[in-house]
């Protein structure tokens, strides 16, 4: 987990902040997120070979799972000024969306489709993890 800078106004609410090179270990080169995500259904299923990405929810919950074929633990977040870091190897899983959760990831580089690693079969060998 990753403590974001958080700053705090009574009168105006509060901003967390996100810089390259300070707050986490890669520079952001692309941000998305997801919403709307219907009740009872899954998202990521996947791992990436390369990519690193900090995942947030900016607004509701949500449950993470990390396997990297070895260990397996899951994160319940729910806080906008903190991230879970995912490094390259680690198959995700998110659920238990709560109703108008928002999940913002930011990731080291663009949308690659030869990254993914779509077979959780292949996790278990992948020289990353």
């Amino acid at each position: 987990m990753v403590e974001l800078d958080r700053h705090h106004s009574d009168r105006k609410g509060n901003l967390t902040v996100v810089e390259n090179g300070v707050t986490l270990p890669f520079d952001v080169k692309r941000v998305y997120y997801l919403y709307d995500v219907p009740g009872g259904e899954n998202r990521g299923s996947h791992a990436h070979k390369e990519l690193s990405q900090l995942i947030i929810a900016a607004s509701g919950s949500f449950t993470v799972t990390l396997d990297d074929g070895k260990c397996k633990r899951s994160f319940f977040l729910n806080r906008p000024y903190q991230g879970l870091y995912v490094k390259p190897g680690m198959w995700r899983d998110l659920e238990d969306f709560s109703s108008g959760a928002v999940c913002m990831l930011l990731a080291s580089d663009v949308y690659i489709a030869e990254d993914y690693i779509r077979d959780y079969q292949t996790i278990l060998s992948f020289e990353g993890s």
